[in-house]
């Protein structure tokens, strides 16, 4: 396995996915200590003992603590979300003026930006298109003098291909902000996040720690020009104080806190992150593109079309193996009767997204079957 020279076999030993699980784009199976913590706070909350709300909420600021160390921003300008498409939703209808997007987005970085516009509160400008990669240089064409925004995806969901939010942010200028969808890049790619003044996250997909967390990082440019407009009641100052007054908003990112969130959602975040900490993102990323990198040598082997970059730098965990003739939903049935999951896009694509921790044997076993197909 060509990640087992990089990562400890401690990190590898918490996974216990089947074989031919390649679908990491869409969830990734959680670790050990994801399922360990679950339990023991789900176990806790059953004890009802005395000061367990305030245990169990203390596991927010554990998960805070550890994003803000794995992408690099201060504590403050962090906060917890329940998955990306809230933050998303937050952004939009937060930053005002007029937002360049891709066509191409996730529908969850495509219908805040509508919803904000169809309220008033925003304005929306597309470039691209369906499976268009959003280079520097389109980013740069579709700019207009109105543009105060753009949002991209650090990793595009239907190609793989990994947005280079450095020279994105290098063509827009100073004055604009830089919006990511970080959910397919985040513990996938060794990523500078640095280049964004917002980037949300949801632990379910590369981070391993299951649905109901994410989190949401701001610079200060960011945090101080993104308003509030759907924080409620927990991002204001002194929200226990029931004076039945109007609070004024907080001053940190925990102003866009809407609500409580699962502190079992949080502390299986924060039991992901920490396993991602403590392995180092630089090798589980390494590995994540070593295999990669050995799943497109054996699919061009056995002849499949490779639908997503071939340069490392230009990709992350996503192979899409394409399928001109239209027999893809044979093909990813095909997969599925050999135990392999994968995601169907279409009659022409099928999506394979390996980790650290997919193993040779399925790489082969993926591409002997669609060979069949190419």
């Amino acid at each position: 396995m060509p990640q087992a020279t990089t990562l400890p076999a401690s990190y590898l030993a918490q996974f216990s996915e089947q074989p031919g699980y390649l679908n990491f784009a869409s969830y990734g199976p959680p670790s050990r200590d994801v399922l360990a913590t679950s339990a023991q706070l789900m176990a806790d909350a059953a004890a009802g003992a005395v000061g367990t709300a305030d245990k169990l909420h203390a596991e927010d600021l554990r998960a805070r603590a550890a994003f803000a160390r794995l992408v690099g921003f201060d504590l403050d300008n962090v906060t917890l979300l329940p998955a990306t498409a809230y933050g998303l939703m937050q952004l939009a209808f937060g930053v005002g003026g007029k937002v360049l997007v891709s066509a191409g987005e996730f529908p969850a970085n495509v219908y805040p930006w509508l919803r904000a516009q169809q309220a008033g509160v925003g304005e929306v400008a597309f470039m691209g298109g369906a499976r268009k990669m959003v280079t520097p240089e389109l980013v740069a064409a579709s700019l207009t003098q109105e543009i105060t925004a753009v949002a991209v995806s650090a990793v595009d969901f239907q190609t793989g291909y990994r947005a280079d939010l450095a020279g994105i942010r290098d063509v827009m200028g100073p004055h604009r902000l830089l919006l990511v969808d970080g959910i397919q890049g985040f513990a996938a790619v060794d990523q500078d996040w640095s280049m964004a003044d917002a980037v949300a996250v949801g632990s379910q997909k590369w981070v391993r720690g299951g649905w109901g967390a994410g989190a949401m990082a701001f610079s200060d440019a960011g945090l101080e020009r993104i308003k509030p407009v759907l924080g409620s009641w927990t991002g204001v100052e002194n929200p226990t104080s029931y004076d039945g007054l109007p609070h004024e908003p907080r001053r940190d990112a925990l102003k866009f806190n809407v609500s409580n969130l699962s502190p079992f959602a949080t502390g299986a975040f924060a039991s992901a992150l920490e396993l991602i900490e403590e392995a180092g993102i630089d090798a589980i990323a390494a590995s994540i593109a070593a295999t990669t990198g050995v799943l497109i040598e054996k699919l061009e082997g056995a002849g499949v079309d490779i639908l997503s970059p071939l340069e490392a730098s230009q990709r992350a965990g996503i192979v899409v193996a394409g399928f001109p003739t239209g027999n893809a939903a044979e093909a990813h049935t095909a997969l599925a009767l050999a135990g392999i999951s994968a995601t169907l896009h279409g009659s022409q694509r099928i999506r394979l997204s390996a980790h650290a921790t997919t193993d040779n044997e399925t790489l082969s076993h993926a591409a002997l079957i669609l060979a069949g197909f190419a």
